[in-house]
């Protein structure tokens, strides 16, 4: 369990625009008709729209199918990545109405960072393709994709809202939707692997000293740009890296600081994911706190 402290500053930070939009309640929704296309309608939402798309593609010669979520977004509204920062919440993906559907897994393309009233968040603005990987129940059947995406909106207030979103993918779905999709797996981190950059090149834990915090020393291309570190967990709430100075020389320090011994502590033995970006590609790095 994250320490009671992280939960109150969350809290505090939290726009009092997302209380009032809540109060309002969430924005109405119709479940879209699922097609046999594989490509839902778009579904109008505050200040957004969402639909869904599919496609196979070919990855070192083997068919793959997937998915894809596709929100856009009104001119200066943000969602967010599945660490939202400061504020915000992230999106949730729910399929268990779908048919035939062994799994689904959702990918994050490489967020970036916003600067609001509540300090940091971290998300998307403008358009967001998550690209999704459909893996059936029964080959060479039809997979009935049923979506409840519910996703935090923000400008100068948050609104949540809720998607209920369809269609049908028949086992001969060909390209469809595959190069809108490409370009989204395009930006999603890869594993960090040998010496390709960015990558990590050390993290130093300091979990229980008065000032608990980590410290990370990234690699990038030289000259590269958009360099930033993000971090997440499915277990805890993690605050958001503040960088120690520019890149310099390829390197880039950044530091995660912790508000009490207690959010320090509910890190430890849980798995971190460390995501480099930049304009030159993105990779992401498994770490387990000790």
């Amino acid at each position: 369990m994250i320490g009671t402290s992280f939960f109150a500053r969350r809290a505090a930070l939290l726009p009092a625009g997302l209380a009032f939009g809540a109060l309002l309640g969430i924005a109405s929704f119709d479940v879209a008709l699922a097609a046999s296309t594989g490509q839902s309608p778009w579904l109008d939402q505050t200040n957004s729209k969402a639909r869904l798309v599919s496609g196979t593609i070919t990855h070192d010669g083997s068919p793959a199918l997937y998915a894809g979520v596709q929100l856009r977004m009104g001119p200066g509204w943000k969602t967010y990545w599945r660490n939202p920062g400061d504020s915000g919440v992230p999106p949730t993906f729910d399929w268990s109405g779908s048919k035939n559907l062994k799994s689904a897994e959702v990918l994050y393309p490489a967020p970036h960072r916003f600067a609001d009233a509540s300090g940091t968040a971290i998300g998307y603005d403008d358009e967001v393709v998550f690209p999704v990987k459909i893996t059936p129940e029964r080959e060479g059947e039809p997979v009935e994709l049923a979506l409840t995406f519910e996703y935090g909106l923000c400008k100068d207030l948050c609104i949540p809202n809720e998607a209920a979103l369809g269609a049908t993918l028949p086992p001969d779905l060909g390209k469809g939707d595959a190069l809108l999709i490409d370009t989204a797996l395009a930006r999603v981190p890869k594993p960090e692997e040998g010496d390709t950059l960015p990558r990590i090149a050390s993290i130093t834990a300091n979990l229980d000293g008065p000032a608990p915090g980590l410290e990370v020393e990234a690699l990038f291309p030289e000259g590269a740009s958009g360099t930033d570190l993000f971090v997440s967990s499915p277990e805890v709430l993690v605050p958001v890296p503040k960088a120690l100075g520019p890149l310099a020389g390829g390197k880039r320090r950044f530091v995660i600081a912790f508000l009490s011994a207690d959010e320090a502590t509910a890190i430890k033995g849980k798995l971190l994911t460390f995501t480099l970006v930049s304009n030159d590609g993105s990779t992401e790095t498994i770490w387990t706190a000790e």
